[in-house]
Formats: C-alpha cells, sequence, structure tokens
C-alpha cells in the first residue's frame, strides 16, 4: 500500500537540514477518548491513523529514522483492561501494518525490555516484524515499547558488568555501545504531543542535546502538518551542542 494521502511539502521546510531522527511521545489518547465520550481504549485505536499519517510524512520528507513511544515500563499500572488491550492493540497493529511499511521500505525495530510482563505472542509478532524488514534502509520506525530511559541505562550497565569491563574503562563510548539500538544516531527533535512539558522516562541518555517541541494537539489528531510544523520550528533553531556561535 502506497501513501494513502499524498501531501505537498511545505516550501518553509529545507529538506537538506531535516532532522535525522525524530523521536514522538504519542501523548493524549486517553484525554481524546474522554472528550469524545468514548472509552480510553478507544484513544488508542484513533491514535493508530496517527502514526501511519506521521509515519508517511516523515518517509516524504527523508526522515531516517522515527521513535516512537508506544508503551512505557509504567504503564503496567494502568488498569488491567487498559494494558490488555494496549497489548492487543500492540499485536494487530503489527500484524496489520508490518507487510505495509515493508513495501516501502521502512525496517521496524522495538526499544524495551522483554520480560516476562510482555506476552509471548506480542514478542513473537514483534520479532517476526523486525525479521521481515531487517534490511530495509529507507527508514527505520523504532517502537519504544515496555521501554523506560532509565530501565534501558540500568540495563546496559549490567551488560558492562557481565561484559567484565573494569571500572577504568567505562566511558560514555562504552555505556552507549551497550543500549538498545546504539546503531542509532541520537534523536535531533523530540516530540510531546498535548501540551504536557514532560520527558517522561523517554530516551534519557539519547535526548541530552536534542531540541524539544512541545505541541497542544492529542496524539489522535497529529498529523504530518504537526510534524511538518515540528521540524520548521527544529529548522528555526541553532544547535550548539555545549559550544557558543563562531
Amino acid at each position: 500500500m502506497s501513501d494513502p494521502r499524498p501531501t505537498p511539502i511545505p516550501d518553509v521546510l529545507e529538506l537538506a537540514t531535516v532532522p535525522a531522527h525524530i523521536a514522538v511521545v504519542m501523548d493524549g489518547n486517553g484525554r481524546w477518548a474522554q472528550r469524545q465520550g468514548l472509552a480510553r481504549t478507544e484513544g488508542h485505536g484513533a491514535g493508530e491513523e496517527a502514526l501511519v499519517d506521521v509515519t508517511y510524512g516523515a518517509l516524504a520528507i527523508g526522515v531516517k529514522a522515527l521513535t516512537v513511544y508506544a508503551f512505557s515500563t509504567e504503564n503496567w499500572r494502568r488498569p488491567i483492561d487498559e494494558v490488555r488491550y494496549l497489548m492487543n492493540f500492540n499485536q494487530s497493529l503489527l500484524e496489520r501494518r508490518q507487510h505495509e511499511l515493508n513495501d516501502e521500505g521502512v525496517r521496524i525495530t522495538f526499544s524495551g525490555r522483554r520480560d516476562w510482563r510482555v506476552p509471548r505472542r506480542v514478542l513473537k509478532n514483534m520479532d517476526e516484524a523486525s525479521e521481515l524488514t531487517k534490511k530495509n534502509k529507507r527508514m527505520t520506525l523504532n517502537i519504544a515499547f515496555n521501554y523506560g530511559g532509565r530501565a534501558e541505562i540500568v540495563d546496559a550497565v549490567q551488560q558492562l558488568v557481565r561484559d567484565g569491563v573494569a571500572a577504568k574503562n567505562i566511558d560514555e563510548k562504552a555505556i552507549r555501545a551497550r543500549l538498545y539500538h546504539p546503531e542509532l544516531a541520537d534523536p535531533d527533535l523530540v516530540i510531546r504531543t498535548s501540551g504536557e512539558f514532560r520527558i517522561s522516562n523517554f530516551l534519557l541518555w539519547e535526548m541530552a542535546y536534542s531540541e524539544l517541541v512541545f505541541t497542544d494537539v492529542l496524539w489522535p489528531d497529529f498529523r504530518r502538518e504537526a510534524l511538518f510544523d515540528a521540524v520548521a520550528e527544529y529548522q528555526r533553531r541553532e544547535r550548539r551542542f555545549g559550544g557558543l556561535d563562531a
């Protein structure tokens, strides 16, 4: 399936300086549903259309990696019915979309813990999607699932111990090499929807110098036009990485 809704790229965007890696906290599904008089779970379903549209938008402007926060290590605290729905929803989402994304040259990867809480059927679908798309190079869609930024750093440090790395040899490079996906560049731009001004334990190591854009748009209403607006905001900024202007 090709892009269901081709959209002209705004003239304001400079394709030569589009962020290589964009990360998104997809927030506001529950509030969107409540405002519609629907169950919270209906908001998650509505968010699928936003995810698909934003993915196609990212492809259109040449983004190389898109990381989306699908389920956090803290989300297990939500009501059991909502957690169960999210497990089933994410499994069915992969089943419905993996071949479409494969046809578009998208590599699907996952960041997060593969622990006992994640149903085996969901892990199986994750593995199938990764295997199907592993040779694709147009863009990486990295799904943060059962993910926490602190958990990722803890897991990296534990791997250092298992690898027998001496304390004197532990540096940023050694830790980064043991993150979930060290081959992915740090995100240039991190977007959070729904008007919240938090990073919520997302990519704590990786976003050290990311540009942050917050929008009031609830995730189910977020589309590629909103993505383009965030990229335009990113391009208006000057990134110095702790240095000074020349």
